[in-house]
C-alpha cells in the first residue's frame, strides 16, 4: 500500500489528497496515463473498465466507461487542460450520470530520493457538488480505485527492475559530425527523416510526425523486394533539441498497431516498445544516446542492432552531404 493522507478539504470547494509510491517518477506517470493500463486500475473492482478515448495533450479529450455485473454502464468524460510530463496532468472531469457537474482535477508527480508522491486536487464548482460527492461513496471507491493503482505500480516496477529491462534493452552511442539544430531536424522532419530512416538496403517512402506530446507517427520502410514494413508510435515526451521520448509498435498502413508476427518476425517482440533518444553537444558535434526498450535478447536484439547502426550511417552521409 502506498503511504496516503485521508481527502483534506482545503476549502469549501477542495479535496486534496496525497500518496507516495515506492517506484520513479516515470514509472507513476506511464501507469497514470497509459491508455492500456487504465482498465487494470481505474474505478472500483465491481466495475470493469473501457477507455473509449484518450489523447493525453492539452485540448484532447477523454472518455472511460465502467460496466457492473448486471451490464449497466456509467460514463466519464472530460479535457486535458495541462500536460507536463512528468510532472503535471490538469484536466475536467464529468459523470454523464450527472451532466454539468464538472470539476477539475489537478494531479502533480514529485520525486523524492526515488520515490514518488503524488498529491490529488479535486476542484468542484460548488460546495453542494462536493457534499454530494462524498455521500455518494466517493472516498470509498477512491481509496479502492488507489489500492489498485499501487498494485498495478508494484507489478510494473517488479517486470522492469534494472537488470531485467537491461535484458530487453539496446543502447547505441554515436557521434555525428553535424550540429545538434541539424541533427534535430533530421529526426523530427518528415522530408528529412525519409533520406536516412532504415537500414541501408531500406527506403522511407512515407514518414508522418505530428511533433507533440500524444502526437503519432507512422512511417513506411520498404525493402529492396518491395515489400514494406510499417511502424508507428506516440511522442511522450519531447525537450526541444535535446531528448525524444515514444513508443515503437509494428503497423499496417492505416497506422493500426500489429504483432510482429504480422511481418513473419518473432512473437517475442512486445506490441510496444520504447525509444529515448538524447541529443548533446560534442566538441562543435553532436552525441546521441538510444535507448531501446523491449527487444528480445538473442537474434531479434541483434538484428536490431544492425538495422539502427545501418540507418545511423545512412543518417552521417546525410549529414555530411
Amino acid at each position: 500500500m502506498p503511504a496516503r493522507s485521508k481527502p483534506v478539504r482545503k476549502s469549501e470547494r477542495e479535496l486534496v489528497t496525497t500518496h507516495t509510491f515506492d517506484a520513479p517518477r516515470e514509472l507513476v506517470w506511464k501507469a497514470w496515463t497509459d491508455p492500456k493500463l487504465i482498465p487494470k486500475w481505474w474505478g472500483p473492482r465491481r466495475y470493469s473498465t473501457t477507455v473509449d478515448k484518450m489523447d493525453v495533450r492539452p485540448g484532447g479529450t477523454w472518455r472511460f466507461v465502467q460496466r457492473d455485473a448486471e451490464g449497466n454502464e456509467y460514463g466519464f468524460h472530460g479535457e486535458y487542460r495541462e500536460v507536463v510530463p512528468p510532472k503535471r496532468l490538469v484536466g475536467s472531469f464529468e459523470y454523464e450520470g450527472m451532466p454539468g457537474h464538472v470539476l477539475v482535477e489537478t494531479a502533480t508527480f514529485e520525486e523524492i530520493r526515488g520515490k514518488t508522491k503524488l498529491t490529488q486536487s479535486s476542484l468542484f464548482q460548488n460546495s453542494e457538488d462536493l457534499e454530494g460527492m462524498l455521500a455518494s461513496g466517493m472516498e470509498e471507491g477512491a481509496a479502492e480505485t488507489m489500492e489498485r493503482f499501487t498494485e498495478l505500480v508494484t507489478e510494473i516496477q517488479k517486470r522492469g527492475t534494472p537488470s531485467k529491462a537491461a535484458d530487453r534493452e539496446l543502447v547505441i552511442v554515436r557521434v555525428l559530425d553535424a550540429p545538434r539544430a541539424l541533427v534535430w531536424k533530421a529526426w523530427t522532419e518528415p522530408e528529412r527523416l525519409k533520406r536516412w530512416w532504415g537500414p541501408r538496403t531500406f527506403t522511407a517512402p512515407v514518414a508522418k510526425i505530428d511533433l507533440r506530446v500524444g502526437g503519432a507517427f507512422l512511417y513506411c520502410m520498404r525493402q529492396s523486394d518491395g515489400k514494406d514494413i510499417w511502424g508507428t508510435g506516440v511522442y511522450r515526451e519531447i525537450a526541444p533539441l535535446k531528448r525524444i521520448v515514444y513508443t515503437d509498435s509494428f503497423a499496417d498502413e492505416k497506422g493500426n498497431v500489429v504483432p510482429a508476427t504480422y511481418y513473419g518476425m518473432s512473437r517475442e517482440f512486445p506490441l510496444e516498445m520504447q525509444v529515448t533518444v538524447t541529443f548533446e553537444d560534442h566538441d562543435g558535434k553532436t552525441k546521441i544516446t538510444l535507448h531501446h526498450v523491449g527487444i528480445p535478447a538473442g537474434p531479434d536484439r541483434d538484428g536490431a542492432n544492425q538495422g539502427w547502426n545501418e540507418s545511423l550511417d545512412k543518417l552521417a552521409a546525410t549529414l555530411a552531404a
